[in-house]
Formats: structure tokens, sequence, C-alpha cells
């Protein structure tokens, strides 16, 4: 899979982790950055990386920052995506099979780099499951067009 990677200096160690982790398994990553620890802002980067995961450029996307927050609001401004903030395995699990979230935000400061890694697999692995989660689906990217 071809993955959009960003990160704000708050999570820079995160996505160096994310991405050789990726690339160990195979998959091309785009990186949208930063690639310093200098005070950024987080849309600056996270944009252009949902950007190229709603564009089809990426398959899905991976944006870091401390929180997950201000990257996770970020990408869900751009049309098409279905970002989720996550921390644990399960939620990892189904907003996957449920949700078809297609970019993936989480917090440096919020989850350690061993949970992040395995968010990121869960993630990776899970396929949508449809059926009766197409319809609600539907649904909420149907807002888009009000």
């Amino acid at each position: 899979m071809k993955i959009s990677l960003a990160c704000d200096h708050g999570a820079l160690t995160l996505k160096q982790k994310v991405r050789q982790h990726l690339e160990a398994q195979g998959h091309t990553v785009v990186d949208f950055g930063t690639n310093t620890p200098d005070s950024c802002d987080y849309a600056d980067f996270g944009i252009p990386a949902a950007k190229a995961v709603a564009s089809g450029e990426c398959d899905r996307g991976i944006v870091l920052c401390t929180t997950g927050i201000g990257m996770s609001m970020s990408a869900n401004k751009v049309k098409g995506i279905r970002c989720a903030l996550l921390s644990d395995l399960m939620s990892a699990r189904l907003t996957r099979q449920h949700n078809d979230a297609n970019v993936l935000a989480m917090g440096a400061a919020v989850v350690g780099e061993m949970l992040a890694l395995e968010i990121v697999d869960v993630f990776m692995t899970t396929e949508f499951e449809g059926g009766r989660h197409q319809r609600r689906v539907d649904k909420i990217m149907a807002l888009e067009n009000e």
C-alpha cells in the first residue's frame, strides 16, 4: 500500500518509527513532513497528507502530533477523508470495519511507540465490512455535498 505520513514537531520521533515500520512491511511511504524538531503548524503537514489520500495518490494516511487532535481535525476538513483519532487497538479495528476510516491520527504524548505500531498494524490490515456499515458511511459522507 502507498501511505501518506505527516507530523508536527511534537511527533517527529514517532513519525520516524512509524515510517521505518511501514517500510519494513513493504509499504511505500510518502512523507509530507515535518522533518525537523522546530516548532511548526500541524495543519501545514496534515492537510497535504490527507489530500493525497482523498485524491487517490495514497491508499491511506497516518497523521501525528502531540495529542493527535489537531491533526485529526485538520485531516477531517478535507473532502473524502474519514480520519479517526486512535489510542487503542479495539477502536483501530472497529473504525476500519465499521467506518472505513482512511486516515489514522495518533498523539505521540498519548500512545507509546509499541502501542502506536500495534495500532498502525491493526489499521493497515483490517478491512471494511461494508453491508449495513456502508449505508452509515454514506450518510456521513453525504454531508460534504450539502
